[in-house]
């Protein structure tokens, strides 16, 4: 028999382990920093880091306040009606009891497939848009968990976090952009006249590596931060439904369901990490992939 695990104990570790992830692509930061560093004119990186801080914040700030806008008009989500969508309505106000957050904004877009999505930059201005395919679907319990699960999303901030994963990963890129364009237009080896030949191969050959991998590193760290937030979500939308089985069924229906080509052209790629479940349902797993396994999802959420 599998081992039985508490959900206050995964919401926390789940937290711990995203905490740890963003700590590792703010040290890619810095070592990439550091390397440029040695190799340039230190003045030079310093405007560097300034160009790459003020280009990376200016586009995440204006994404992040508009966030909840940017999603919905994505995916030609509509306002859902009181009396049309009156079980949505409901899961809504029970799981905005439960957790004690203001009730979003609710809105339907058309699509067969179960999915569905939070957005907003904090509870107070937080939106939750289901597919109408969720709401033909699924009986009362497993609507709530859903909900159960979305709610999670915007009382843990996630969007928050997610955007200041994105600031980190943004100014690595720009910074080893900046850098990489650096080595075609400028000699690099002027503040290094006294220094041996072969460190200074050696540090350039260091940088460019690391200007390359940097980033990519720093993006597979960002999809590993956004599997733990979906589990971590999975676990306090337990806490707040205290069903375990209404979501499961859910997943269980998500995980069987066909999506034709057509269905998936309505979910932008850029917005589909938002979903509970990947709406492209793209064949890839590991540490490439937006979201955990349902398999994997439904085991823990089955020991709960």
């Amino acid at each position: 028999m599998a081992e039985k695990i508490s959900f206050q104990d995964e919401i926390q570790k789940n937290k711990i382990k995203s905490f740890f992830l963003i700590i590792i692509i703010f040290v890619f930061f810095i070592i990439l920093g550091y390397i440029i560093s040695a190799i340039l004119d230190p003045s030079y990186f310093f405007v560097i880091m300034i160009v790459a801080i003020i280009f990376s914040l200016s586009y995440i700030l204006i994404s992040y306040y508009n966030s909840d806008k940017i999603a919905l008009a994505s995916v030609k989500a509509k306002p859902a009606s009181q009396t049309t969508h009156r079980e949505f309505y409901n899961a809504a106000e029970n799981m905005s009891i439960a957790s004690g957050l203001p009730m979003p904004r609710l809105y339907v877009m058309e699509s067969h497939q179960i999915n569905a999505f939070a957005s907003g930059r904090d509870p107070e201005h937080a939106v939750i848009c289901v597919t109408s395919g969720t709401l033909e679907r699924l009986n009362k319990q497993e609507l709530e968990g859903v909900i159960g699960h979305e709610m999670s999303h915007i009382a843990n901030y996630d969007i928050r976090f997610m955007t200041l994963t994105a600031v980190l990963i943004g100014m690595i890129s720009i910074i080893a952009q900046i850098f990489l364009r650096s080595l075609w237009f400028s000699s690099v080896s002027g503040n290094s006249r006294d220094r041996d030949g072969r460190v200074q191969i050696f540090l350039i050959i260091l940088g460019i590596v690391f200007a390359i991998l940097a980033p990519i590193a720093a993006n597979l760290v960002s999809l590993a931060i956004s599997r733990k937030r979906e589990f971590g979500a999975d676990a306090s939308g337990i806490k707040f439904t205290r069903y375990p089985p209404g979501l499961i069924s859910a997943l269980k229906k998500i995980k069987s369901q066909e999506v034709s080509e057509k269905d998936k052209h309505r979910f932008p790629k850029a917005v589909a990490p938002l979903f509970i479940s990947d709406p492209l349902k793209k064949k890839i797993s590991g540490i490439f992939a937006t979201h955990p396994s349902i398999e994997k999802r439904i085991s823990k959420l089955e020991r709960m």
